[in-house]
């Protein structure tokens, strides 16, 4: 059941589903397109989740009584639209992984290291959500059976380029930065960078590939000795 809900002074949570799916972040983030067109000057940020789209409006050219009867025809016409076939781009990553608590995982899962990699490497992951820090985007669905929670002691330190796990999903750390997720290797392919355009090539809805190299090919890619 979609709900539209006040989210402090000058947004509206729209929680648009109970559970993700394959499609849905890639429709969700085509619904904020659409209401970005119909609104124009009354919306200010939408920022899409897995399963809902933050609504932040100007305050001084619209009420939220107002923005829920202009909001609410075009989320019914989302509704009734079928999922298309268009998924979003696919990037391949490249990933050495020999991270900090690759072994540690593998013995929790009670399954080999080469298991892990396996498992890790062999799905499409789609991008569900992108916050917490700029350019780092929530990856699911991680294979079940190397579902974990998260370290019961984070990290004071990621590095960059860290690829981790946690639950069900799987993210890459696009800057150095305090984590609690579970390292499992290296991507030398920045994932967000500050003067690019776009500053982060992975967009609501995309798939990502991780494609397992050596540590010289990583040296090589990351240009580090």
């Amino acid at each position: 059941m979609i709900r539209i809900e006040p989210f402090g002074a000058e947004a509206l949570l729209l929680d648009l589903a109970d559970t993700p799916d394959v499609h849905l972040p890639g429709r969700i983030a085509a619904l904020a397109a659409c209401i970005r067109d119909e609104c124009g000057e009354l919306v200010g940020d939408l920022v899409p989740s897995w399963t809902s789209l933050l609504l932040h409006y100007d305050l001084l050219r619209t009420h939220p009584e107002q923005l829920i009867e202009r909001l609410t025809p075009l989320i019914e016409r989302w509704q009734s639209t079928p999922p298309g076939e268009e998924l979003g781009r696919v990037h391949e990553l490249p990933v050495w992984y020999a991270g900090e608590d690759l072994a540690d995982v593998a013995v929790a899962c009670g399954i080999s290291v080469a298991e892990v990699i396996a498992l890790h490497s062999d799905i499409d992951y789609r991008v569900g959500a992108i916050g917490f820090a700029p350019g780092f985007a929530y990856l699911g669905e991680l294979d079940v059976r190397l579902a974990l929670p998260r370290r019961a002691t984070p990290r004071t330190r990621v590095p960059a380029g860290s690829l981790a796990i946690a639950e069900r999903q799987t993210a890459v750390y696009p800057q150095a930065s305090p984590g609690g997720w579970h390292l499992l290797g290296l991507c030398p392919q920045p994932v967000f960078e500050a003067g690019r355009t776009p500053p982060c090539p992975l967009s609501i809805g995309d798939q990502v590939r991780f494609v397992p190299v050596d540590e010289s090919t990583y040296r090589r890619l990351s240009g580090r000795p």
